[in-house]
C-alpha cells in the first residue's frame, strides 16, 4: 500500500504536470524547493555532527549549494521564455512567509471594507442633496421646478430606488429609522 502524501505536499494527487513550458517551470521550481530542503537537512545534520563529534565527516552542504545554483539557473535561462509577469506584492508575500490564502482573503476584506466606506459616502451625500432639495423647495416653492430631486445614475447605480439596497431615507432596505 502507498503511503499517503505529506499534507504540504504541492502535488497530492501525483498528477502529472502540466505539458510544455508551464510544466518544464513547475517541476524545476519543485526540483528547486527539493534542493532547498536537502541543503537545510544537510546543514542542520554537519552541525549536529560537528557538535557530537570533534573531527566531523565530509562536508555535503557545498555539493547542496551546488545544486540549487543548478536550480536556480536553469530557471534563469527559463525566464526568458515565458512573457508572464509575477506582480511584486506576489513576491514581497512569498519572501516574507505570508500565505498567499491569507493575503488573498485579507485583500478582499480590505476591498469591500471600502467599498462599503466608499458606498457609505455616496448614500449619505445623496441623502444630504434630497434633504437640501427639500430644504430649498420648501423655503424658494418658485425653485421647486428646477431643483433635481434625483441623482442621475452614476455606473448603473439608481440612487432614488430599491435597486441598490439603500432607500431614499439613506438606510438600508428593510431597516427603519429609530
Amino acid at each position: 500500500m502507498v503511503a499517503p502524501p505529506a499534507p504540504d505536499s504541492p502535488r497530492s494527487s501525483q498528477s502529472p504536470p502540466p505539458e510544455g513550458v508551464q510544466g518544464d517551470l513547475e517541476m524545476e521550481l519543485f526540483g528547486l524547493a527539493n534542493a532547498l530542503y536537502n541543503l537545510g537537512t544537510t546543514v542542520i545534520n554537519d552541525s549536529t555532527k560537528e557538535r557530537d563529534k570533534p573531527g566531523g565527516g565530509v562536508k555535503q552542504v557545498g555539493l547542496r549549494v551546488n545544486d540549487v545554483i543548478k536550480h536556480l539557473e536553469q530557471l534563469d535561462m527559463m525566464s526568458d521564455h515565458i512573457p508572464t509577469r509575477i506582480p511584486w506584492d506576489v513576491l514581497k508575500n512569498v519572501d516574507e512567509a505570508h500565505n498567499p490564502e491569507f493575503v488573498t482573503k485579507e485583500r478582499i476584506e480590505r476591498v469591500a471594507a471600502e467599498n462599503q466606506f466608499a458606498y457609505a459616502k455616496i448614500a449619505a451625500l445623496d441623502r444630504y442633496r434630497s434633504e437640501l432639495n427639500d430644504a430649498l423647495a420648501k423655503s424658494f416653492p418658485g425653485l421647486e421646478s428646477q431643483l433635481d430631486f434625483e441623482m442621475p445614475p452614476s455606473n448603473g447605480i439608481k440612487t432614488e430606488g430599491k435597486e441598490d439596497g439603500i432607500g431614499a431615507n439613506g438606510l438600508s432596505n428593510g431597516t427603519s429609522q429609530a
